[in-house]
């Protein structure tokens, strides 16, 4: 019998199992695509790069304590009048605080919903039904990367900014090593939204490793900080997230807006 009932679980999981599930909200725009990249998830002026100005910030289900900071989405206005049928593509790069809507929109994003000639009619209309899909995050020719931030304290302290992170998952943990050791790793903590630290780190070289929700091995960056790295310095990792991450939904969106 209980055999039965895994098997069972294993079905209906693996029926409503989605990565394209599409949600039912509200959006609204803010003017200055300033509020949205200096907010809850730290990017500062590099939010720009990450979504060519294409930006929003959004409430708890999605900001996830910060682990929502970076993820992309593809969103549309539900008015034929006013919005085509593609939408806009937005990096989530703060939080929203307002209870009417799940997203808060770059000015950018919010008329590139809009038919042509309708971009000022739905800036007017000020807040909007839309529906939504998670997407993977596409960045050519670039590798997952770390700021270390301007706080950091060497030997004593490592505070590390994630960029330019790909795929459709979050990152949930990191750990970091000394170039070349297999064991000793010390665990990173969230400090928010896109920023981790640690006060037990190795001098040297390091490497890091990083846990996404959607598998269960580590990524594993193998030489990312030299012994002599600096603050405020962008580091490439040479490595990539791809991983798609499931929703349960159904019926699943196959289509292409």
């Amino acid at each position: 019998m209980a055999h039965f009932v895994w098997l069972l679980f294993l079905l209906v999981s693996s029926a409503t199992a989605c990565d394209r599930c599409v949600h039912q909200s509200k959006a609204t725009f803010v003017s200055s695509v300033e509020a949205l990249s200096s907010g809850a998830c730290g990017y500062g002026s590099l939010a720009l790069s990450l979504g060519n100005g294409f930006l929003a910030g959004s409430g708890s289900p999605l900001f996830k304590n910060g682990a929502g900071c970076g993820a992309c989405f593809q969103i549309r206005c539900k008015n034929p009048y006013l919005c085509n049928g593609k939408g806009t593509k937005v990096t989530l790069t703060d939080r929203n605080y307002d209870n009417r809507t799940d997203f808060v929109l770059s000015s950018k994003a919010f008329m590139a919903m809009a038919n042509k000639g309708k971009a000022q009619d739905i800036l007017k209309a000020g807040i909007v039904d839309v529906e939504y899909k998670r997407i993977p995050c596409e960045y050519k020719n670039q590798n997952l990367a770390v700021r270390v931030e301007e706080s950091s304290q060497k030997p004593y302290y490592l505070q590390l900014k994630l960029l330019y992170q790909g795929g459709q998952t979050e990152v949930v943990a990191i750990d970091v090593a000394r170039v070349g050791s297999s064991s000793s790793w010390s665990s990173m903590n969230r400090n928010y939204g896109a920023v981790w630290d640690s006060s037990r780190f190795p001098n040297g070289a390091l490497q890091f490793r990083f846990k996404v929700i959607s598998r269960r091995s580590w990524i594993w960056a193998k030489y990312v900080l030299p012994a002599d790295w600096k603050n405020g310095v962008v580091y490439d990792t040479g490595v990539q997230i791809t991983d798609i991450a499931q929703e349960n939904c159904s019926p699943c969106d196959y289509g292409t807006w």
